[in-house]
């Protein structure tokens, strides 16, 4: 009688067992990682909830009616008048001489510059400042005779702490605070057989209306100026 007991607890087991493994299987096969729904976005300017790094559309925002002549005159002392068109595109672009941002933290100019308070102004008078990243790359290279030269940004209240830069590479070596350039003599003839498109900045003046006509040079006054 006891032997008989002993197998049937021994098939029970195992046919537990045996449906407990078949339902882990089961749930294993059915599982499946939930889908993530976003937020529909229900207006052109709606960002998804979920989504915050997808594109925004851009519609225009300059008004038609700017192509109407007035009687009044802007800043420039000429009719307030433009094409939507050409005015779209000044809104939209960062600066006159880039057109993107060239920060993370930069709102660009089609987002800040949007809604009823742009959309009958004459893009034109508005102020579009040159962007500094690509002015500083007007500048030319200022040729040395010494392994490390000083740069203070020209001293007084628009300069800088006074760093030195090592010129020993044969290559234009820049100052991290101002961005103007260094180079030794030294590395001239290499520097100079190198494409244009190469470097990033000339290596002599090029007559641009950015450059900076003074030479740089390190001051020892507190207030003076170059």
């Amino acid at each position: 009688m006891l032997p008989t007991t002993l197998r049937a607890l021994r098939a029970r087991s195992t046919a537990a067992a045996t449906t407990l493994s078949t339902s882990r299987v089961l749930t294993h096969t059915h599982t499946h990682t939930p889908t993530r729904h976003g937020s529909t976005a229900t207006t052109p300017n709606q960002v998804p909830a979920n989504d915050p790094a997808a594109p925004r559309p851009t519609p225009p925002n300059v008004s038609e009616t700017n192509a109407m002549a007035t009687s009044s005159e802007g800043s420039f002392d000429k009719v307030l008048q433009e094409q939507p068109e050409a005015a779209e595109e000044m809104r939209i672009t960062q600066a006159p001489n880039y057109k993107g941002i060239w920060s993370r933290s930069q709102n660009p100019r089609s987002v800040g510059m949007s809604g009823p308070r742009f959309e009958q102004s004459i893009m034109e008078d508005q102020p579009r400042p040159y962007a500094a990243i690509e002015l500083i790359h007007k500048q030319p290279v200022r040729w040395t005779h010494d392994r490390t030269v000083s740069c203070d940004g020209g001293g007084g209240p628009l300069g800088h702490p006074r760093i030195f830069i090592n010129t020993d590479k044969p290559q234009i070596c820049w100052c991290t605070y101002c961005g103007l350039p260094f180079a030794h003599e030294k590395h001239r003839t290499f520097l100079e057989a190198k494409p244009k498109h190469e470097l990033s900045y000339p290596l002599a003046p090029t007559g641009d209306a950015a450059e900076v006509n003074e030479a740089q040079k390190v001051t020892d006054e507190p207030l003076a100026q170059r």
